[in-house]
């Protein structure tokens, strides 16, 4: 019996994935095309043998019915998590270090504003934020003369949380060079297992938002460089082209679009200029 109620459980219907895909797509843009089917049917499971739902239509009843909203918000964050690490494709933070941020400091100064922002959109559990934030401070020197702000969004208010405490595993942190650990790292043991808090100092430079990014965004910039990796490849093409519009108009002249090394924009109309692969300027 209990064998059978589980399988029943994780059978994910067409009808039922198709559901999603669009309650999904409407939601936040993600497309969510049949090859994505294992993926939704796996992380929906788990929510179906937490509830002690009948079926995955059992719970999606459930998620549309509920009126405060919670359920969808839970719904949304098992489906729009995804995986990212300190440091991860670590070109775009050399290109930062020797560079695009010793141009921008220099200009900056004899221009006397001492103010750097940056974004990182789809940020996650935070590592990549923290990675810039990391960054931007060894470039400044942590002079107390400049104001570094990284504003870092998601849709996932459970990725936001993570990101939030700082807190992470020693594995998590090993792409970190010891030198930097030691500056901008506290380490801690919880259960006898290591861990690493993030300091004041990349706290104090990250500031974590939810957003939406098909909705309208409540901030003007500029920021001087645009962090959009592994996040584009989850929308359609229509998408895709009105997000590049929209960051083109939040950069100022010079300023940065990275990408993710699987997200070209070459297929695109824009006005950015190449630079690298997966890395434009605005002229």
């Amino acid at each position: 019996m209990a064998i059978g109620t589980l399988l029943r459980n994780t059978e994910l219907k067409e009808k039922d994935f198709r559901l999603v895909s669009k309650l999904v797509g409407k939601f936040c843009g993600i497309n969510l095309h049949s090859g994505k089917k294992e993926l939704v049917r796996a992380r929906l499971a788990k929510r179906v043998r937490k509830g002690n739902f009948k079926s995955f239509s059992d719970y999606l009843k459930y998620v549309l019915n509920d009126e405060t909203g919670r359920a969808f918000s839970v719904f949304i964050n098992t489906l729009c998590t995804n995986l990212t690490s300190f440091y991860r494709e670590n070109q775009h933070f050399e290109f930062l270090q020797k560079e695009f941020l010793p141009a921008l400091i220099l200009r900056k100064q004899k221009n006397r504003d001492f103010k750097i922002r940056a974004w990182s959109a789809g940020c996650s559990s935070g590592e990549e934020a923290y990675s810039m934030a990391i960054t931007l401070l060894d470039a400044v020197k942590e002079e107390s003369s400049w104001d570094v702000k990284i504003l870092a969004t998601d849709i996932s208010t459970h990725m936001l949380k993570i990101a939030r405490t700082g807190i992470y595993t020693k594995d998590r942190v090993d792409p970190v060079t010891p030198q930097q650990k030691q500056k901008y790292f506290l380490p801690n043991y919880i259960e006898k297992q290591k861990y690493y808090l993030v300091n004041k100092a990349l706290k104090d430079a990250v500031v974590f938002n939810y957003l939406n990014l098909m909705e309208p965004w409540p901030f003007r910039g500029p920021m001087d460089f645009i962090f959009c990796r592994n996040v584009m490849i989850y929308f359609n093409k229509a998408t895709q082209q009105k997000l590049i519009e929209r960051f083109w108009g939040m950069l100022p002249p010079g300023g940065l679009l990275f990408t993710g090394h699987s997200e070209s924009l070459t297929s695109f109309k824009h006005k950015f200029k190449y630079v690298q692969p997966s890395i434009y300027v605005k002229l």
